[in-house]
């Protein structure tokens, strides 16, 4: 199940029974006194308790459905099909999605629920089965996979993550992740701090980001323009250059690929927590956007997207 190299189909194809369930136990055994992500929380998940993602034993989800936001390989003609995980392990103050992650809309359901999803999902054409916000539920993930390889399953998954991440829970997803796609937030730690309540942002993501593409290398796009495997590296464009973008752009291209096909955001705008401070609590303008694209062009990278996508050679 590790890295063979194709370009169409999920890494479920070809699944040998007992390797899953190997990765299933370890992973549960990571919830015993939780480190499934940096926080390392240390509560005991599997007996109810609850940290920072205030989620214990089972996942939330708070919808599933056909996409048609993503990115323009995701979405193709017939949509993404994404699972939105309730809550989340960093907890962004300025969240859009705010009533899922903080308000933990949905409720809880269990692995072979899971696997039903992803089964409808692609029963109603979806290219893909986009787990979004799946960091602290990888071990229920992984047991909804067992029950949906065993139907046959062999779309592609993409792990659609905010970048703060645990190595040894990436360790984990190898061979099981087809497509990577986290934010870089940002690279000042102080903003990660104030906005997200962690000191480490900027390490963590560096360190996630490099071993995602040592797993599946740069994003590969089938001829009919679908994303079938790689690594796809958001980053939203924030007021005051909060984000760090010129950093996070020359870390991606000389640190990762300057291959790596990179979405450049406009949307941000004050929600939640946001509306009212001083920092953020207004939208970005044009000149920060185009500085930003900017930005992202001097670093060196050849696939940028965004709403006038600048390049995008397919590789």
């Amino acid at each position: 199940m590790g890295d063979d190299g194709k370009e169409k189909g999920s890494c479920l194809k070809g699944y040998k029974k007992g390797v899953l369930e190997k990765k299933v136990e370890r992973a549960l055994s990571i919830m015993e006194s939780c480190g499934l992500c940096p926080r390392k929380c240390g509560v005991n998940r599997l007996s109810g308790e609850r940290g920072v993602c205030r989620t214990g034993m089972r996942a939330v989800v708070a919808s599933y459905g056909p996409h048609f936001g993503e990115e323009a390989p995701l979405v193709g003609s017939h949509g993404s099909g994404t699972i939105f995980f309730s809550s989340c392990n960093l907890l962004c103050s300025f969240c859009q999605n705010y009533d899922i992650s903080h308000g933990i809309a949905g409720r809880e359901v269990s692995p072979r629920e899971i696997a039903r999803m992803m089964s409808s999902l692609a029963g109603q054409g979806c290219h893909n089965i986009n787990f979004v916000t799946p960091t602290h539920v990888v071990p229920q993930i992984l047991e909804a996979l067992v029950f949906a390889a065993e139907t046959g399953l062999e779309i592609p998954f993409v792990y659609n993550c905010g970048g703060y991440e645990s190595l040894e829970t990436l360790e984990i997803l190898e061979g099981i992740v087809d497509i990577y796609m986290p934010d870089f937030k940002f690279w000042d730690n102080t903003w990660a701090r104030r906005f997200c309540g962690v000191s480490d942002y900027r390490e963590r993501a560096c360190e996630a980001l490099k071993e995602m593409h040592r797993q599946v290398g740069d994003l590969k796009i089938s001829a009919d323009g679908i994303a079938a495997r790689g690594l796809l590296v958001r980053h939203l464009v924030m007021p005051g250059n909060v984000a760090g973008t010129a950093e996070v752009m020359n870390f991606i291209a000389r640190e990762i690929s300057p291959h790596t096909y990179v979405n450049v955001m406009d949307q941000y705008r004050p929600c939640y927590r946001a509306v009212g401070d001083k920092d953020i609590g207004r939208p970005i303008t044009s000149g920060e956007y185009r500085e930003a694209l900017a930005a992202a062009q001097a670093a060196g990278l050849t696939r940028i997207d965004g709403p006038r996508r600048l390049f995008m050679p397919n590789l």
